[in-house]
């Protein structure tokens, strides 16, 4: 299967943003890709008011993600914001495509280095799985990466792919954190591993928007034994690649993790 990754920037515009999504997608249609994989706030970015955009799934932010998705023929996974509970909202991942439509909550909210994302952010309760041409894909997002548990129940569901989306924050360590992450959760679940995050704002010479997380690039994709297969720098990029979801059977041949794990 080839799958692109759209490692963006994006802004305060949500017009802007969708504009981005469509010329990223149509790039990746051109290149061959069945799936494209956009970061987490590719609707509005961190450090901006998210009550005042959010929208249910059905809004029409979500539609021109839709229709983009039906128009190009091919599947997009892209983050937004929907309404929560008293006045917070729901930091969701999208997945829109001929034949797909699945959304998921992010369950661990980033309640961490100086920040409280549960402030403004109903957490969601369950893991999320979607089919693509026979290939199981699971769901996470940014602090998700965090907890391997997420990744194995993906896995244990039948996933051989997880996706994570992400607005990684800069900071001393991060970018080392996030790497050695990505590759762990590969090798915990033996399953691919699709990692895209926001750019790095200061690539395209601004700054980060306020206190709050931006994103310092780094996404890649990484094989059920952590190898990375594509691993991007800080700027705005697409990036192409094949995988092939059949072998990760006869990586857990291999390597049975699941099978051999012990429930304490």
């Amino acid at each position: 299967m080839r799958i692109a990754i759209a490692q963006i920037i994006s802004s305060a515009d949500t017009a802007a943003n969708l504009g981005i999504i469509r010329d990223y997608a149509a790039q990746a249609k051109n290149a061959g890709a069945r799936l494209v994989v956009f970061p987490e706030a590719a609707m509005r970015a961190f450090g901006h008011s998210l009550k005042d955009i959010a929208e249910p799934l059905d809004g029409p932010w979500a539609s021109e993600v839709r229709r983009v998705a039906k128009d190009l023929d091919i599947t997009i996974v892209a983050g937004m914001f929907t309404p929560g509970a008293e006045g917070r909202v729901r930091n969701t991942l999208l997945v829109t495509g001929p034949g797909v439509e699945a959304s998921y909550d992010k369950v661990h909210l980033f309640d961490a280095f100086g920040f409280t994302e549960s402030k403004t952010v109903d957490a969601g309760e369950a893991p999320v799985t979607f089919e693509l041409d026979g290939t199981v894909f699971g769901l996470a997002t940014c602090y998700d990466v965090r907890f391997p548990a997420l990744f194995t129940a993906n896995a244990n569901a039948g996933a051989h792919v997880n996706i994570v989306c992400a607005s990684w924050g800069a900071g001393e360590g991060k970018a080392e954190q996030w790497d050695l992450l990505v590759r762990a959760r590969a090798l915990d679940s033996t399953t691919f591993v699709v990692a895209c995050a926001q750019g790095d704002p200061e690539t395209v010479g601004a700054g980060p928007a306020g206190a709050a997380p931006t994103g310092i690039g780094h996404s890649a994709v990484v094989t059920p034994l952590g190898t990375a297969l594509v691993s991007l720098g800080g700027k705005p990029e697409l990036a192409v690649v094949d995988i092939d979801p059949a072998s990760v059977d006869s990586v857990r041949a291999t390597l049975p993790v699941l099978a051999n794990a012990r429930r304490f």
